[in-house]
């Protein structure tokens, strides 16, 4: 953990004096130990050399100002990507990886498609955290939502998530809230479990993208193992202990997921007060293309018509590769 590198450093200090460094990175987000007044010269001159602040990344912002995104370099030379997203409503929401590259090889994504080089420790998922925050501090701003939905599924590398979860949610450091924090996985049934055993509040999202499993073994590998039916079961069970609302993130793909026929049996799976499908229109590669707008509310209309919860999210960013399934690192 992050705490380990500077526990060394300060290990001869008073406790209230390791307190007061954490909440200087942790919640006050400086970027130079010399902003943190109230510490001895000598102990700032130290922390400098031995803890540097400095985060490697490279800023993209898109043309409508609204999404930046950010590579940031790890110390072994590979790089992730992270995206800050400026709502109109105030709402500031930070995207990021828990995995460089993908394990999960879902065909539509190119994350899945770079590959799988490694999990991220607890500190490189805070890191992009603390990039943003010093981003947007200036302005007297701060991030209030967070969502998991970058590179790599949280729940493949779920040790190293929940200690980062434990500082993005503790009041003594980032201070947001477990309902503004919400976790994305292709099915990860271990995972699932865990969040429901969890008493915070974190969100819950399925990442499904297909209505059966002869579709969904096509477009993600991993059904074969985690297939619709058991990441439903699982589901139901977490509703059941924790009686909160599931999301159902569905990519609407040309030809593939999003015909009349498809939408009924998505309908049929969704029979739940407590599913919310989120529609999303498909960001174009070499390999798929996006839905027509016309089949896209074709598709909302008949799953609205069964009496189905459903959202669209709106894809922002495409023009700098930040949106939904664009992420690569390296």
């Amino acid at each position: 953990m992050i705490y380990l590198a500077i526990h060394k450093i300060i290990a001869g200090e008073p406790k209230y004096r390791q307190n007061q460094i954490f909440r200087y990175l942790l919640q006050e987000h400086i970027s130079d130990w010399q902003e943190a007044t109230t510490l001895p010269m000598t102990l700032r001159h130290q922390l400098s050399i031995d803890f540097p602040l400095t985060i490697a990344a490279q800023l993209i912002k898109a043309k409508n100002q609204a999404v930046s995104k950010a590579k940031i370099q790890l110390a072994d030379g590979h790089s992730i990507e992270t995206v800050l997203l400026m709502h109109t409503d105030g709402r500031v929401t930070v995207c990021v990886s828990t995995q460089c590259g993908c394990p999960a090889g879902c065909v539509f994504c190119a994350t899945g498609r770079m590959g799988f080089v490694r999990n991220l420790q607890a500190e490189e998922i805070i890191l992009q955290l603390l990039f943003w925050s010093r981003q947007i501090k200036k302005d007297g701003q701060r991030i209030t939502n967070v969502v998991f939905m970058g590179m790599g599924d949280p729940f493949l590398n779920i040790e190293q998530v929940y200690q980062a979860l434990s500082i993005f949610n503790d009041p003594q450091y980032f201070n947001i809230a477990a309902r503004k924090i919400s976790l994305s996985t292709v099915g990860i049934i271990a995972g699932i479990k865990k969040m429901a055993s969890d008493p915070r509040q974190f969100n819950l999202a399925i990442s499904l993208h297909a209505p059966n499993d002869r579709i969904r073994n096509k477009l993600i590998p991993m059904n074969k193992k985690y297939n619709i039916s058991k990441i439903l079961s699982a589901v139901q069970d977490y509703i059941k202990r924790t009686n909160r609302q599931v999301m159902f993130e569905y990519l609407l793909i040309d030809g593939i997921n999003d015909d009349e026929y498809c939408a009924q049996q998505l309908a049929q799976l969704m029979d739940n007060n407590l599913y919310v499908v989120n529609l999303i229109p498909y960001n174009d590669t070499d390999l798929f293309r996006a839905s027509s707008k016309k089949n896209i509310m074709a598709f909302r209309h008949t799953l609205e018509k069964q009496g189905i919860k459903v959202t669209q999210r709106y894809s922002f960013g495409a023009d700098i590769d930040s949106a939904c399934g664009q992420l690569v690192g390296n």
